[in-house]
């Protein structure tokens, strides 16, 4: 009991010279100095050259009350008879020792070994990292009561997670005759002290303030007479590099031919007059149109030599009733999954050739399940085509109406336009016809025309798309994108009615065609 009462009276002159870091709280931070005074009445420890927050105190001194320390570290535990004996050889003019100092044994010889793990917050130059995390330090018996006394109130010293501290390269006449040297880590251990020097231990100092140049340092290559360089090389050895930067690799698209061919000829179609107006494919070939007259003595001489109209209504609702099915949605429309979500197309037919076109566009359409509805007038005498069309379109699942009252209320997916034609104008003043274009108007669906006439005039319907048959007639803006199907006619046919025709189709029956 004796003993712990001379070890606490002892305890302020004991840690006198020690370097302590005390945190404050956030109102007043973190200080670091050496211990210069305690005074266990009025609760007070004073530190000598102190730093605030990593900067040095303009102050020599400042004392800090018990109330105002948060936590307490002790950074450096001098030795007896000298407390500036131990510390960093390599510290600044700041005042603040390096971290991990050795003291010595007590004066009657005895001491105990303890394992003192070091952590430091003070600003200092750090040098190479060729230290270890733990030493061995002896301590008196007096210094070991004082210890055992403040590690109650500075726990955190103790149960840090082992700071690496600075150790310098002191020969054996500067140390202390009773330090004790650190204990030897195995082969292993070593093996890795080793890579961490080499990768860590570079000084800081060493590294540079500057970033790297790299514009500079680029600007010292000379691209160009490297090049010429190899080029020189290449034509004196006669060999060749792969890939010389002057020689881009040709790049081919998936349907083009590798193999070098005759120029192309993108005029392969050429009419007997002057085209009002030409269009190209995607490919880039040129489609001439026709005129009315030459586009009627085509089909004229077609049916001649035996492409009767019965055939050419056919072959135009094939390839219609192909491209409708591809406005619909194709495959992504029309499958099995999606029986709930049959597409409706409204079908607006007049009673003549053009109506026959699109009566047998609606037959193949309802073949393929979609929801069609025919509207075609009352007429007395109806033409053969148009009687024999409806008779194969009753035998499907379409609906036919012959009044605009019976035309859905609500938009359909599609509206396919065969009201006009190029002869009988009088029909567009008939009471059905504006009622039927009113209709298609409000209707807020997208309107596909097959074979439209020339006049714009004349299309009380404005079209998305227009099918034309053959070749094109000079259509307006009004008509919207057009559309060139192949409806069969002989390559011999146009010769005879002086047009020098090549196919424009390719592999396709329908093609998309492009103003000039």
């Amino acid at each position: 009991m004796l003993h712990l009462q001379l070890c606490a009276r002892n305890m302020a002159t004991d840690w006198l010279g020690s370097i302590v870091s005390i945190n404050c709280g956030e109102s007043l931070g973190v200080y670091q100095g050496r211990v210069s005074a305690v005074d266990q009445v009025s609760q007070t420890i004073s530190l000598t050259r102190p730093f605030h927050n990593g900067v040095k105190c303009l102050v020599p001194e400042v004392t800090f009350r018990a109330g105002d320390i948060t936590e307490l570290k002790i950074l450096e535990i001098p030795g007896p008879g000298d407390n500036r004996q131990c510390g960093d050889l390599q510290q600044t003019e700041m005042g603040i020792p390096g971290v991990g100092c050795q003291v010595g044994p007590s004066q009657n010889g005895t001491g105990k070994v303890l394992k003192k793990p070091i952590s430091s917050s003070a600003p200092q130059n750090i040098p190479r990292r060729t230290d270890m995390k733990n030493q061995d330090v002896i301590i008196s018996p007096q210094q070991q009561c004082s210890k055992s006394y403040m590690d109650r109130h500075v726990e955190t010293l103790t149960q840090s997670k082992g700071f690496r501290r600075r150790h310098n390269s002191w020969s054996s006449s500067s140390r202390h005759p009773n330090q004790v040297t650190p204990k030897k880590s195995g082969l292993k251990n070593g093996q890795m002290k080793s890579k961490d020097d080499e990768c860590f231990g570079d000084d800081i100092d060493e590294i540079p303030d500057t970033d790297f140049d790299f514009e500079g340092n680029l600007a010292l290559f000379d691209k160009a007479a490297v090049f010429e360089e190899i080029e020189t090389y290449e034509r004196r050895s006669g060999t060749r590099s792969r890939g010389t930067p002057n020689e881009k690799p040709a790049r081919y698209r998936h349907d083009e031919n590798i193999l070098e061919s005759e120029p192309i000829d993108y005029r392969r179609i050429v009419v007997p007059h002057n085209a009002n107006k030409e269009f190209c494919t995607d490919s880039g070939l040129v489609v001439p149109s026709v005129s009315y007259e030459l586009h009627k003595k085509l089909l004229s001489v077609a049916e001649k030599h035996g492409l009767t109209l019965e055939r050419r209504l056919e072959m135009t609702g094939v390839c219609a009733s192909q491209m409708a099915l591809s406005l619909l949605g194709g495959p992504n429309r029309l499958n099995p999954k999606n029986v709930h979500q049959r597409p409706t197309v409204a079908l607006l037919c007049g009673p003549h050739v053009k109506g026959a076109q699109g009566i047998s566009c609606g037959r193949h359409l309802s073949n393929h399940d979609v929801h069609v509805i025919l509207f075609l007038p009352n007429f007395v005498k109806m033409l053969e085509s148009i009687t024999n069309e409806l008779n194969l379109f009753s035998k499907t699942q379409g609906q036919q109406v012959s009044s605009v009252k019976d035309l859905p209320d609500t938009p359909v997916d599609l509206v396919i336009n065969c009201l006009d034609c190029h002869e009988n104008a009088f029909l567009r003043d008939q009471p059905w016809y504006k009622a039927t274009v009113d209709w298609a108007n409000q209707n807020r669906a997208p309107v596909l025309s097959i074979d439209p006439p020339i006049n714009e005039m004349e299309q009380g319907i404005d079209a998305k798309w227009s099918l034309a048959l053959g070749l094109p007639l000079p259509l307006g803006e009004r008509a919207g994108r057009v559309y060139l199907c192949d409806i069969g006619i002989p390559q011999k046919v146009f010769q005879e009615v002086g047009i020098n025709y090549h196919s424009p189709f390719g592999c396709k029956f329908v093609i998309p065609l492009h103003s000039t």
